[in-house]
């Protein structure tokens, strides 16, 4: 059990350096330190808080068919810059596709796994 939980993190700190390294207006200052960090706090985003948004948001979710998932993680995505220092997003379209590519390289990253 904890071997699977500690390659699932190790599967989120490779795809959140890969989505710094291909996102442009992201960026990460202090190294594998931030990077460890960032890590950490998107998994808890995930685990905690997001399931507590999709729920509050669902009536919008619904009226968008969905769409509304893609902002709130953006927003996620972005709020991780006031919580993580060193960690910098450059404005809402590059949180949408940091959050768009850390998503995907997490789900094949789990595939994977």
């Amino acid at each position: 059990m904890w071997v699977h939980i500690v390659l699932k993190y190790l599967g989120t700190v490779a795809a959140v350096y890969l989505t710094v390294n291909l996102v442009p207006g992201i960026t990460v200052a202090g190294g594998w330190t931030t990077i460890l960090f960032v890590a950490l706090v998107w998994s808890v985003i995930v685990m905690v808080v997001r399931p507590v948004l999709h729920v509050l948001t669902l009536p919008i979710t619904l009226i968008t068919f969905g769409l509304f998932s893609f902002v709130l993680n953006a927003f996620l995505f972005y709020a991780m810059q006031w919580i993580v220092p060193g960690f910098t997003v450059a404005g809402f379209f590059s949180a949408l596709l940091g959050a768009i590519v850390l998503s995907i390289l997490n789900w094949l990253i789990d595939r994977v796994l």
